[in-house]
């Protein structure tokens, strides 16, 4: 993607010039465009790529279809005109939703400042606060540096005052999620204003609610990101203690997992949720404790076909396996073969291989009992098929190489049964391919008991300290 931006005008002028000048069908003047930009190292993300509509008869010059809408908007909250206005705020909703190009140009026209008072009018008309909602909802995303502080204070006052309305409750945690992704600011505000209990507390209130669950379940895990490159450091780990701690979190989500068992979309969210949330050794026992892993491991099992749960569930499980405890709790849980299973039937995945490779990786750790398990259940025969498999995918070799690392730094026995396998070309490739393999590479050359060249990074000939 390029570094270099240009506004919509821009892009416009030039499709406009490739039409009167160059004759170009529209079709072509606006690809022609396109490929020059991009030839510049031009970002063209925010654009909208298509005509702007032609000048009208009065010479006047047209504007895209976003911005009529937009026009259209601000004259019907002007006007007070409510039935205008819901019209208008439901087709604003939907052409903001098609793409990020839409949302930008409008957000660039003032869109947030027409959109937010539709609220104060709407004060009383339920629906039409709702639609308001939406098309907050809508502009945020992926724009959350238009939220402001009174943006802020309505999110966290609806929450709190319609906390019964389910429908209302929903379209205020949207806008929190939108809001609050890729901007530690909005976190920081939104936590200390109160957003972690209100979210935790629309699970319990509307447990019934599987789209509700979620959303809640999804703000919740976004407020443990630490995504926003502005920032040197965020509150990401503050945050999940919070939830935790002082919101009972862990509970709240595992009894809500309990309502949904047959609901893989709602499942895999909280799985989710919950690895965020594993940040501390006494959270991944409580976790186990509070039937958490027979949740993880029944959805492992049930949902082995869905490749989008069960990159989630691995992460959970890796997540959790950082308490040594728990290691034995998933091992004992059949844990290990489910994951091996996954691996297997999802080998093109890279993703999937990833986190199974690392979540065997964390069984293994320390582990000699847990790494006989894994053995037998051909762990490390999958791992290598891993690497075999996706040669290029630097994250699936390095979680690969630590996994047979760990196999055999306690257990020397294994390492010839591994090499049979075709471990040390694999790992060797692995890392001549990809300088972040290096390290875990040659540990697990060496751990093998295989030669391993070592790089000498000084020898001091060139020069001398002495002078």
């Amino acid at each position: 993607m390029g570094s270099k931006q240009i506004t919509q005008e821009t892009f416009d002028d030039a499709v406009h010039e490739n039409i009167t000048e160059f004759e170009m069908d529209p079709e072509e003047a606006v690809r022609e465009a396109v490929q020059q930009f991009e030839a510049q190292g031009v970002d063209l993300s925010n654009i909208i790529k298509a005509v702007r509509q032609p000048t009208s008869e009065n010479g006047q010059e047209q504007k895209h279809e976003i911005l009529l809408t937009l026009d259209a908007l601000r004259r019907s909250v002007a006007d007070s005109d409510l039935a205008e206005m819901a019209e208008q705020l439901a087709l604003f909703t939907e052409q903001c939703k098609e793409q990020l190009a839409f949302r930008y140009l409008a957000a660039q026209h003032g869109a947030y400042s027409v959109v937010f008072p539709a609220f104060q009018l709407a004060s009383g008309e339920r629906n039409l606060t709702l639609k308001a909602f939406y098309a907050l909802s809508a502009v945020l995303d992926g724009q959350p540096d238009l939220l402001d502080s009174a943006g802020q204070d309505l999110l966290l006052q609806t929450l709190k005052e319609r906390a019964e309305d389910a429908e209302m409750v929903l379209a205020a945690m949207r806008c929190v999620r939108h809001a609050c992704l890729k901007h530690e600011q909005n976190r920081q505000d939104l936590v200390k204003g109160g957003v972690l209990p209100l979210l935790t507390g629309a699970i319990v209130r509307h447990g019934a609610s599987a789209e509700v669950v979620r959303v809640a379940s999804s703000a919740l895990r976004i407020m443990t990101f630490d995504d926003d490159i502005r920032v040197p450091f965020g509150h990401a780990h503050d945050h999940a203690k919070m939830i935790v701690l002082e919101n009972d979190g862990l509970r709240v989500l595992i009894e809500a997992a309990k309502a949904f068992t047959d609901n893989s979309s709602v499942l895999s969210e909280l799985c989710a949720t919950l690895s965020r949330l594993s940040v501390r050794n006494e959270f991944c026992q409580e976790i186990v404790d509070l039937g958490g892993l027979n949740v993880m491991v029944s959805l492992l099992a049930d949902c082995i076909d869905h490749p989008d749960v069960v990159k989630q569930v691995l992460s959970a499980i890796r997540a959790v396996a950082g308490n040594d405890d728990v290691k034995d709790a998933i091992v004992n849980a059949g844990g290990t073969d489910l994951i091996v299973l996954a691996i297997s039937h999802h080998l093109a995945n890279p993703q999937i291989c990833e986190q199974g490779c690392a979540a065997l990786c964390m069984l293994a750790l320390r582990k000699p009992e847990n790494c006989n398990v894994i053995m037998e259940g051909g762990g490390a025969l999958a791992a290598l098929q891993a690497m075999k498999t996706h040669p290029k995918e630097v994250a699936v070799q390095k979680q690969a190489c630590m996994l047979i690392r760990n196999l055999v730094s306690r257990s020397r026995d294994f390492s010839q049964p591994i090499l049979e396998m075709g471990a040390e070309n694999l790992i060797t490739e692995a890392r001549a391919t990809h300088k972040d393999c290096d390290d875990v590479a040659k540990a697990a050359l060496r751990d093998l008991g295989c030669k391993v060249e070592l790089r000498e990074l000084w020898t001091g000939q060139k020069g001398s300290l002495a002078q």
